[in-house]
């Protein structure tokens, strides 16, 4: 009998990554699912990361600091930058700079240590707010670089970043996840969570979250501080 591939898995503790860290146990991998302590302001998301890794059955559950705060440029990472809570256009404040980058690099040094040729990571293109670093082209140019930049990859041993969320909406995430047995209630994706994980109810990220669950035609699980606005 083969030994089971082994994969990084990017995950969050938010909904789209705890999918797709789902997924990849069901398609067979060894999953190594792998965490950020960036400096962001909603710290909550790693104690659900912790959670779902293991309601998942995950080989191994890392930690990685990082202290993208010490650069800010984001109200994700800069307490002194507000997280907005009504609609904006363009890439919003919430992004943070080279953040899907940086992570990628470091899953695919993992992932070289591991032996393991596959990345997996939850951007989405439909959903993505905005993010320049959650499209088709940069995951290609990543991909692309994966395979020029590595031991690995010179030798022959293709990187590949998969992204098996991109093309879907929230809605279609959600009953993809419910049907491979995920937890949302475990999931944080508010981006000003308090330490228990309770959700504004009136960012982006839980804007969007609400309506993928009224788009699956299911329950909201989230837990919120207070009523979300409209509700």
């Amino acid at each position: 009998m083969s030994e089971q591939k082994r994969a990084v898995i990017l995950v969050s503790g938010g909904l789209d990554s705890t999918t797709v860290l789902a997924l990849a146990r069901a398609q067979g991998f060894a999953c190594y699912s792998l965490s950020y302590d960036y400096g962001q302001r909603h710290r909550a998301e790693l104690h659900a990361a912790e959670k779902v890794s293991a309601a998942l059955q995950d080989v191994e559950h890392k930690v990685v600091d990082l202290n993208l705060d010490s650069i800010g440029g984001s109200a994700l990472t800069d307490l002194s930058i507000p997280v907005p809570e009504e609609e904006t256009s363009g890439i919003p404040v919430t992004y943070v700079p080279a953040r899907n980058t940086v992570f990628l690099a470091i899953a695919l040094g993992w992932a070289e240590v591991l032996g393991a040729r596959d990345i997996f990571i939850g951007v989405n293109a439909v959903d993505y707010s905005g993010y320049p670093d959650c499209r088709p082209a940069f995951i290609a140019a990543f991909e692309a670089l994966a395979n020029v930049a590595t031991k690995a990859g010179v030798e022959g041993h293709k990187i590949t970043i998969h992204t098996p969320l991109m093309s879907l909406g929230k809605g279609d995430i959600i009953q993809m996840g419910l049907a491979l047995g995920v937890d949302y209630a475990h999931t944080v994706s508010c981006y000003q969570a308090t330490e228990e994980g309770l959700a504004c109810g009136r960012c982006d990220s839980c804007r969007l979250r609400r309506q993928g669950f009224a788009d699956a035609g299911v329950a909201d699980p989230t837990r919120y501080a207070q009523s979300p606005a409209g509700h």
